[in-house]
């Protein structure tokens, strides 16, 4: 024991040392794990994160076909739907040769390429022409209502006058109440338009909805048109001053509806003239 405890004093400082040694590679091996741990998470996020932005970045280019897609889709419920309302008309009518009104319309989906609507001769021009059987005076729709009629078209695109154009005089009615009136745009705003020819006998209310009659062969009734936002009667005048919230928000359009109707021409032709 004596000897032993004398070779510990004389090698004291060495074994000091080989101790503080040992005890650096432990720390070193230690913190070495510590930093491949953080080097993992660091490394993980980075992946996570480029994985994600892969994603988005295919999610994008996809986002044209998928809306695309949706288009086709709601022009084939669109006559669905028009033949569901054709069937419950039938067999309420009970008439064989009555000629029900919703399955007369089509429609044909379409891109807006190209917009104008900040001007006083404001367009729009859809990728579908004469090749696709779009013709003069066909409606258009979008899914939240009313977007104009075709006033040109070529072999592969067709003009649109919106309801935002000067030119457009649109018959309508308040859906509340079956009262008619006409729609009307005197600018500068492309969100709001004008309800004429409605008397002040005639109860209207902020919030009224405005859609399409159905008379004039262009549309089929009940499409929306906007809602009553502004309602004034000046003393003495006969008619409201009404301003209408549009349902179509053409700023944002870029997809629509082309509305054939095959016997508007039939239609049309028993009109009088004058």
């Amino acid at each position: 024991m004596r000897n032993l405890l004398e070779l510990i004093r004389k090698y004291s400082n060495f074994l000091l040392f080989l101790a503080m040694e040992v005890a650096a590679f432990l720390w070193m091996f230690s913190e070495q794990k510590m930093q491949q741990s953080a080097y993992l998470s660091a490394s993980n996020v980075v992946t996570a994160s480029f994985n994600l932005l892969l994603t988005n970045t295919d999610e994008y280019f996809h986002l044209r076909h998928d809306n695309a897609a949706l288009v086709e889709e709601n022009a084939r419920l669109y006559e669905r739907l028009n033949e569901l309302q054709g069937l419950l008309e039938d067999s309420a009518e009970r008439d064989s040769n009555y000629v029900y009104a919703h399955l007369q319309w089509g429609y044909m989906p379409a891109r807006v390429v190209d917009v104008e609507t900040n001007s006083r001769h404001n367009y729009l021009v859809l990728n579908k022409g004469l090749r696709d059987s779009v013709q003069m005076g066909q409606g258009v729709v979008s899914h939240d209502g009313v977007v104009g009629i075709v006033s040109a078209v070529n072999t592969h695109f067709a003009q649109v006058i919106p309801v935002i154009h000067p030119k457009m005089r649109l018959s309508c009615r308040i859906r509340r109440n079956g009262q008619m009136g006409f729609l009307v745009w005197s600018g500068p705003s492309p969100r709001y338009a004008d309800l004429t020819d409605i008397g002040r006998h005639i109860a209207v209310q902020e919030g009224d909805t405005i859609e399409t009659n159905g008379l004039t062969g262009l549309f089929p009734e009940g499409i929306p048109i906007g809602v009553i936002d502004r309602i004034e009667l000046p003393d003495g005048d006969t008619y409201y001053n009404l301003r209408v919230l549009l349902a179509t928000d053409f700023k944002s359009l870029r997809y629509v509806q082309i509305v054939h109707n095959p016997l508007a021409a039939e239609q049309d032709s028993l009109r009088l003239t004058q």
